[in-house]
């Protein structure tokens, strides 16, 4: 995922625990990062360095995987506003990181019961960032349905859900979850009415078109540090929020930061785990969306990580995604793109996680060229 813990990067000969000064009422917004240190971030300034946990090793090392990437496609088995969807899950490249594993999950899932369909992303940062999101990718639809309100309010239904599987993870003494955990940006679609949960910065787009013009409509917000609301909370709970200034003179992405110290580092304010994180303001309470969708206008949903949106804007991506034939396609397409994107700006990649839901028997507009 873009952007995540700085304190857990690990480099010889490099105490990375401590990075700059603050002044002593702890407010100063930007902080230089130079020396070694600073010139390792810069090429990475976007990214967690994980380390190689072999605490857990399921979730999506389960399913069919092909060179490091995971797809899954069906058509819907319940009667919902949903004909077909398609997810692909990529591993990134970190050279710094030969062992590198896949932090990102997905959940697709149907209940006829209910003429439900399920679709979510979870993003894993940190050291033990993996076994978190396929901990949530493992557990998390059964307790969704097994819960008592499910049938009459789902949304109560996945937040008691979140909150349970988040304690099983914290509980978990083979996961160390004090700079790991996960966003997590799931929809919910039920007959024609779409839900969307969200904690931390993946996001869900919905591609329309109004008056023969596609549209995306940004169906989650991304839960960032320096949003005015998110920032008071983690002022006010004592937390500072800053962005590290590289030794190249640009920026990196705004990160929270304990009150007395620069860790975590965390470039979101919402996540599930990061026990550091959450005693800074950090919090794991998902945020709802919700409407109506309309079979005139709503033709598709992309649910992904942020290895896709940090570089492909929410438009650009509808609009290539329109331009494919079917989810299938362009996923694909989508994830590659993503990646060259990543490689042109920053020598690396994120782990890039994409699915794309038609709407109403939508067909998108043509083959890809």
């Amino acid at each position: 995922m873009s952007s995540k813990n700085l304190p857990i990067v690990q480099t010889p000969g490099v105490d990375d625990g401590k990075k700059g000064t603050k002044d002593g009422k702890g407010t100063k917004q930007k902080k230089k990062e130079g020396g070694p240190l600073g010139s390792f971030l810069k090429m990475r300034r976007r990214l967690t360095v994980t380390g190689s946990s072999e605490t857990i090793d399921g979730g999506i090392a389960r399913l069919s995987v092909v060179d490091d990437t995971t797809k899954l496609e069906y058509n819907a088995q319940v009667r919902c506003a949903v004909s077909q969807y398609t997810g692909v899950s990529k591993k990134g490249h970190a050279p710094y990181n030969p062992r590198k594993k896949n932090q990102d999950a997905m959940i697709m899932s149907d209940d006829p019961a209910t003429n439900s369909i399920i679709l979510c992303v979870l993003d894993g940062h940190g050291e033990h960032g993996d076994p978190v999101s396929q901990h949530f990718q493992a557990h998390l639809v059964n307790e969704m349905l097994k819960h008592p309100s499910w049938v009459t309010d789902c949304k109560a239904a996945a937040r008691d859900a979140i909150i349970k599987v988040e304690h099983q993870v914290i509980r978990n003494f083979r996961i160390d979850t004090e700079f790991s955990g996960t966003t997590l940006t799931m929809v919910i679609i039920r007959s024609n009415k779409i839900i969307g949960i969200n904690i931390g910065d993946s996001r869900a787009v919905i591609g329309k078109e109004i008056d023969g013009v596609l549209q995306a409509e940004e169906f989650t917000v991304d839960h960032k540090p320096d949003l005015p609301k998110e920032k008071e909370r983690i002022v006010a709970a004592g937390g500072r929020v800053f962005a590290v200034e590289y030794d190249d003179g640009i920026d990196g992405p705004p990160r929270v930061w304990l009150g007395h110290m620069d860790v975590p580092g965390l470039a979101m304010s919402r996540s599930l785990g990061d026990a550091v994180a959450h005693t800074a303001g950090v919090i794991s309470e998902p945020e709802f969306t919700e409407r109506d969708l309309d079979p005139d206008t709503d033709k598709f949903i992309l649910v992904a990580t942020d290895g896709l949106w940090e570089f492909c804007s929410s438009e650009e991506t509808v609009e290539m995604a329109d331009a494919s034939i079917g989810p299938g396609e362009a996923v694909d397409f989508l994830v590659r793109e993503a990646n060259n994107r990543w490689m042109a700006e920053e020598q690396v990649i994120d782990d890039t996680t994409v699915i794309m839901a038609n709407l109403f028997f939508y067909e998108s507009s043509g083959a890809r060229k």
